[in-house]
């Protein structure tokens, strides 16, 4: 195991480019109840570009998670939000009967977006037949980080622990999975394992290359252990994975998931600066992009004192 810490500096990262955004783009969603609106940004220029589905937090929507998604389509990513059943922006009730799986919808909305990709190019003008079907990640915070490991082979464990349906996907390659829910059962707080049956994954499928990122100060309210609750996708899932530990970094990490959101409790410019680079050159290595950035970043040494995180890999 390689480990590294990490000053923000210690990535190379080139000029960004002009973006463009389209939002909403419907895709047809049969079963839903209603369609699937996404945001689609991408690079002004270039050719064979690689695609990023993010899946947002809880009560999150396409709009949020700018500080990430301007980076990376800055530097040469297109990526598409989908807008999931229980943002706020949709108002679900709590009775509506969709509620109990919006866990499942979630995971089957990433799909959608998968099979809709055409759609979603052609909705954005001037980026048709610039993307690489063959490049594709899957990211997400929290929830969405959740619903994007099922992608990677995750699945949720029964009542009895049988391990649950198999909703992996091989257009997937690689996955970003920013502070990612633990295991279930003890670990959860009683309210939790009432609610949210869901939140009982097994990680011992999760085959797909990932990067799990999680802050060390990151205290959830839904598990009894502390914030190393968030590392356990890294431990107990086989294949190439790698864990950023940012320090100082609470659910928020530092603020991914807006500029100005009130929920940020750890507002830190650096951490956000330190993550966006990271994941950047992570994906660049693990789609093939180029085979130096995810190495490089885990040889980088912090000069400084006080280093922003510890990158460690397997």
């Amino acid at each position: 195991m390689n480990e590294a810490g990490l000053a923000t500096a210690d990535v190379a990262i080139g000029a960004p480019t002009p973006v463009i955004s389209m939002k909403p783009v419907v895709l047809p969603a049969p079963g839903r109840g209603e369609d699937l609106r996404v945001c689609v940004s991408a690079p002004a220029t270039g050719d064979g570009l690689p695609v990023i589905v993010f899946s947002h937090g809880f009560g999150q929507s396409m709009d949020g998670y700018r500080p990430l998604v301007d980076f990376w389509t800055a530097h040469g990513f297109v990526v598409i939000q989908p807008t999931h059943l229980d943002s706020r922006t949709l108002n679900l009730p709590p009775d509506d009967p969709r509620t109990p799986l919006i866990w499942r919808f979630r995971v089957e909305d990433l799909k959608r977006v998968l099979d809709g990709l055409e759609l979603a190019e052609a909705a954005v003008p001037g980026l048709a037949g610039r993307l690489d079907p063959r490049r594709i990640a899957v990211a997400g915070h929290s929830w969405g980080a959740q619903s994007a490991s099922m992608l990677l082979g995750a699945r949720v464990l029964g009542s009895g622990g049988e391990p649950g349906e198999d909703m992996s996907d091989p257009r997937i390659k690689a996955g970003v999975l920013l502070a990612l829910p633990g295991t279930g059962g003890a670990d959860l707080t009683p309210f939790a394992a009432e609610h949210f049956p869901f939140m009982n994954p097994s990680f011992a499928e999760m085959t797909t290359p990932a990067l799990l990122v999680a802050g060390d100060r990151d205290q959830s309210l839904l598990s009894v252990r502390g914030p190393d609750w968030f590392t356990d996708a890294y431990f107990l899932s086989p294949g190439d994975k790698s864990l950023l530990t940012v320090f100082g970094a609470e659910h928020s990490l530092g603020g991914i998931s807006g500029y100005t959101v009130t929920e940020t409790t750890d507002e830190s410019p650096e951490r956000v600066a330190l993550i966006r680079r990271l994941t950047w050159a992570y994906l660049r290595t693990a789609l093939g992009l180029d085979a130096s950035s995810w190495p490089a970043a885990r040889a980088a040494s912090a000069q400084s004192a006080e280093p922003l995180g510890r990158i460690e890999s397997r």
